[in-house]
């Protein structure tokens, strides 16, 4: 299975203006964290980390200290995740049937997640890691105002890895540059393609981690697994 990383943000709601996967997290950064499952995971054969040039150097070192067995293909990303998810597609290595893409910020996803969602999209054109929503979710307009209460039995929070047919997620990527649409994730997408994107049991601690808080519970996390 072949696994490409999109890690080309700055990450701005981290208040630094640096790429965040650089942050630490238990004294190793987040990214490595994340490649640590990949490298760990046993259906990943190939790892392509989407990112800016000029991370590239830093990159290569956790890479090579990380002693990551599996081919990485470092690859340039755009302006938008869409658009490093795109510039990741034609990355690819001839013959690349499916692939997952899992953000280089959720740091926290198992091996174990990985393995499934490789093996899950083997059956089916796409398919996204999602938890159901516990929380009551609120509709609410740009003045505050409460509009509606949707049935929470019917939300997920979705997650990556997200799994995908090849040659349809990238027809599904040029429709939405013809057209464009701006999207936050792959499988929206297929959603404006038509196309039936499938739901694989995700885990709660697979956060992403966007905010300072974020990163505590991440340490936190990572700290009862006892690494």
């Amino acid at each position: 299975m072949y696994l490409l990383i999109p890690s080309a943000g700055v990450g701005k709601r981290m208040g630094g203006t640096r790429n965040k996967l650089l942050l630490e997290v238990r004294s190793q950064p987040i990214i490595a964290w994340t490649l640590k499952a990949a490298a760990a995971a046993s259906e990943i054969q190939w790892i392509g980390i989407i990112s800016q040039p000029v991370d590239w150097e830093d990159l290569q070192a956790i890479v090579t200290n990380l002693n990551v067995a599996k081919p990485v293909k470092f690859i340039a990303g755009g302006s938008t995740r869409q658009e490093s998810v795109y510039k990741g597609l034609q990355a690819l290595p001839d013959g690349a049937e499916h692939v997952l893409i899992h953000d280089g910020a959720r740091c926290l996803a198992t091996p174990d997640l990985l393995d499934s969602c490789a093996q899950a999209i083997r059956e089916c054109s796409g398919l996204i890691a999602a938890v159901p929503v516990k929380d009551t979710i609120k509709v609410v307009d740009h003045d505050g105002v409460i509009q509606s209460t949707p049935d929470r039995q019917q939300l997920w929070a979705a997650q990556t890895p997200q799994g995908f047919n090849v040659e349809l997620l990238k027809k599904c990527h040029a429709e939405g540059v013809r057209q464009g649409w701006e999207v936050t994730d792959d499988a929206a997408l297929f959603e404006r393609c038509g196309i039936e994107v499938r739901v694989v049991s995700g885990e709660e601690t697979n956060l992403k981690v966007t905010t300072p808080q974020d990163l505590a519970i991440a340490e936190f996390i990572l700290a009862g697994r006892g690494e």
